[in-house]
């Protein structure tokens, strides 16, 4: 009998899991694999940069994020030319019991993008399941270009074999409304207005409260529980980023990879079959992280901090 767990897998200290939106792409593709390979049920999800959150039903919690983690390994080390272990050695599992908690949890997982401040919206970034449901109702049934089912290998690993139900979009990734359990997870939202309701409500008291009168095995499902093992889990400015009060000054990861990758890298290194900061010497990747603190700012009118600097150069990697 499958029972609903809550998976994330965080990057190691100064590393990054995906760099660019090609990366995050293939990380959806690949969770989205696992769960078939283990006839698991995917609830919810959010990947960023540095962590991906996932909540699932599943019989094997462990079996099916050794499968993600071992494509997406390959994927990443082959694509940066970059050895050794990938994220964190031990994912963070955790069984969810009981409605308001299961509520809770799809709303963090849901919420991943308004709590790192990368939209002011749960609805603004891509690459999460919060767009995925009641797409309808909400006036989200935008037509996409898809890709012919004899195209998708380009965006596959060998080893994988999609039936040809499962659709891909014109970028490579596997739609989610195909993966994701969308009618059991609309049903536990009611109605598209308490789903958005949930989707823009400030984390408060009364949800705890409602977790407590569960008879539940679980511990209370918080903001703390949900990123006690993610990057910056700085737990205050994720409370207020939930505000929607998003900084546009401030440089997202993935815009700080571009600007290494594409402006930098090129004139750094000789290398042209694998240009990567994995590429670059330990030493030119300190000097290139005292540059960009002192003039990112003067140069882009972005900001960074220290610690997207250090994980955008692998500084955790020698």
């Amino acid at each position: 009998m499958r029972k609903t767990y809550h998976i994330s897998l965080s990057s190691t200290e100064d590393e990054l899991l995906f760099r660019n939106d090609a990366d995050l792409v293939h990380g959806f593709n690949c969770l989205a694999t696992a769960i078939l390979e283990t006839d698991s049920r995917l609830l919810a999800d959010g990947i960023l940069t540095t962590h991906l959150h996932s909540l699932v039903q599943s019989d094997n919690p462990k079996e099916l994020i050794t499968h993600a983690r071992y494509a997406l390994a390959r994927f990443f080390n082959a694509k940066y030319c970059r050895k050794g272990m990938w994220g964190e050695r031990n994912p963070f599992i955790l069984e969810v019991d009981g409605f308001h908690h299961l509520l809770a949890a799809l709303n963090y997982v849901n919420r991943q993008a308004l709590h790192h401040g990368l939209s002011p919206t749960p609805f603004g970034y891509r690459h999460c399941s919060a767009n995925a449901f009641f797409r309808k109702l909400l006036g989200k049934e935008e037509q996409r270009s898809l890709l012919p089912a004899d195209q998708r290998y380009k965006y596959l690993s060998s080893r994988t074999s999609i039936p040809e139900q499962y659709r891909m979009d014109d970028s490579g990734m596997l739609l989610r409304e195909d993966i994701l359990e969308i009618a059991h997870v609309e049903s536990l939202y009611g109605t598209p207005r308490n789903f958005i309701y949930q989707m823009n409500k400030i984390g408060d008291e009364k949800g705890q409260q409602e977790q407590r009168t569960e008879k539940s095995s679980s511990p209370l499902i918080t903001l703390e529980l949900i990123e006690q093992r993610t990057p910056d889990n700085d737990i205050e400015q994720l409370l207020r980023n939930e505000s929607g009060k998003h900084n546009p000054n401030h440089i997202s990861d993935l815009e700080l990879c571009a600007l290494i990758d594409e402006s930098f890298l090129p004139r750094m290194t000789k290398t042209t079959t694998c240009p990567s900061v994995y590429q670059l010497p330990f030493s030119r990747r300190v000097a290139l992280f005292d540059y960009l603190r002192n003039n990112l700012w003067k140069e882009q009118k972005k900001f960074a901090t220290e610690a997207q600097l250090r994980r955008c150069l692998g500084l955790g990697y020698q």
